[in-house]
Formats: structure tokens, C-alpha cells, sequence
């Protein structure tokens, strides 16, 4: 079976989507590169945060207490996998989403592993303080939590906005910003990451979501209009084909519990 004709509009949507990949991998790796070889300004400049930071969340107890509470059991990767997981039931249970659940659940296990090679391989030591206010264990860069919450909630976003109503699909965009840029405020403020830790996170995370879309536009539904069995049928996504406004056509707005 062949795919539906493209449009000009699938194409310039699939470009804009290229784009971002581009500039997303770009910024990636040029800030893992100054990490690695510790360039002084840019450890000038995490150290004089991450000092700032943690004076004001010894003198400030009740906000450091709301910080803890906010990335131990909100924000935490565990919580957000497991939110992740909540949704993939649902596209099965639901909608019959099968190639668009594997592929989140796919995405979500690449985007861990990506996330502990890294941790593994620049193995970049975090902030150590005499009186700390939190404490973390296993390398910094990146942020686990970071660059989890990324990817949940941009995969989360792609995967909800052909179901949501405009106004819920623009609550749940401000619910995800508040989340991912949160998580990582709260990372510096406990004084256990740095603060180039939390951006290479959020680069990351932002990248891995592109990429699963673009994968998914290019395979995914292609693979649920052919693919026989339980993955087979409609379960590419209704409305995945291009020229619609289905899950494959909407991009990222931008999950193993691993040390973060």
C-alpha cells in the first residue's frame, strides 16, 4: 500500500520539524562538547549560580521544602514514566493506538538510555556543598529529571492534541512548560545540578521528541495501515495519514527510573 500524496503543507511542516531536530542536535552537542572540556566561562558561570542559588535555598526553608516536594513526587521521573505509562494504556485501550503507544514507549526507554550513556560517559561531578539542602547520587550531565520531563510531556502533547479541544490542548502546553521548566529551577535550587546540566536536559529531551515524531511520520503509520494482527487496521492514529491533523501530523511542543 502506498502512502497518501504529501502536501505542501505536510511538507513544510515536516521541514519546520527538521529544522528544529537540526538546531536542537546543534546546541546539544555544542554544549556537551564545553561541558567535557570545562570552558571556563561556562563554569564561571555555573558556579556563580549554583552559589547564589544555594544560599538563597538555605535561607529560604519553606520554598526549599516546596522545591523537594516538587521534584521528589511531582516532577519526579518516576512519576512523569508513570504518567507516560497511564497514556499508553489509554491509546490501547481506548483509540486501538498500537504502532503510536509502541512508538512512545520506545521513545521513552531510547531517551533513558541516551540519558545514562551520557551521564556515564562525560561522568561530570556535581555541586558538593558543606551544608546541603538535598543530595543526588550518580553523575550530573545531564539532568535526568530534566530531560525526562521534556520527553514525557512533549510525547504526552503530540499524542493528546488530536483528542483535546483547543483551550484543554493550550492548558495542558502551560501545564508542560510550568513542569519542564520547573523541574529544572528545582534541580538548581536544591544545589544538585548545574545549571548547563538542566539546559543539555531540556536540549535533549526537546530533541528526542522531534526525532520520535519525525520517525513516526516517515514509519509509524505507515507500519499501522500494513502491519497485520493487533497492530495492524487503524492503528497508526486516526488522522496519522498526511494532510491531516492527526498525532503524526502534530509536532512536540516542546521514560526505568535512573538516577537524575
Amino acid at each position: 500500500m502506498h502512502s497518501p500524496p504529501t502536501t505542501s503543507s505536510d511538507r513544510h511542516a515536516a521541514r519546520k520539524a527538521l529544522r528544529a531536530a537540526l538546531a536542537l542536535a546543534a546546541l546539544s552537542t555544542l554544549l556537551l562538547v564545553l561541558v567535557v572540556a570545562s570552558w571556563a566561562p561556562l563554569m564561571t558561570l555555573d558556579g556563580d549560580i549554583a552559589r547564589t542559588t544555594h544560599r538563597w535555598a538555605v535561607e529560604e526553608y519553606g520554598l526549599t521544602r516546596t522545591s523537594r516536594i516538587l521534584t521528589d513526587w511531582v516532577w519526579d521521573p518516576v512519576t512523569m514514566r508513570a504518567l507516560g505509562a497511564v497514556t499508553v494504556v489509554w491509546m490501547v485501550w481506548r483509540h486501538a493506538l498500537w504502532w503510536q503507544a509502541l512508538w512512545v514507549v520506545v521513545t521513552v526507554a531510547l531517551g533513558t538510555l541516551l540519558q545514562q550513556g551520557l551521564k556515564a560517559a562525560v561522568d561530570r561531578a556535581r555541586p558538593v556543598w558543606p551544608d546541603p539542602v538535598d543530595s543526588a547520587h550518580y553523575a550530573a550531565f545531564p539532568s535526568g529529571h530534566a530531560m525526562t520531563a521534556a520527553v514525557v510531556s512533549g510525547l504526552l502533547l503530540w499524542v493528546l492534541r488530536p483528542f483535546a479541544r483547543r483551550t484543554l490542548w493550550r492548558a495542558g502546553l502551560v501545564l508542560a512548560v510550568v513542569s519542564v521548566v520547573g523541574v529544572g529551577l528545582t534541580r538548581v535550587w536544591l544545589g544538585v545540578h548545574w545549571l548547563s546540566d538542566v539546559v543539555g536536559g531540556w536540549l535533549l529531551g526537546g530533541l528526542v521528541v522531534v526525532l520520535a515524531v519525525l520517525s513516526y511520520r516517515k514509519w509509524g503509520t505507515e507500519l499501522g495501515r500494513r502491519s497485520p494482527g493487533p497492530f495492524g487496521g487503524s492503528a497508526a492514529g486516526p488522522g496519522a495519514g498526511p494532510g491531516t491533523a492527526g498525532p503524526g501530523s502534530a509536532g512536540p511542543a516542546g521514560p526505568a527510573n535512573g538516577p537524575a
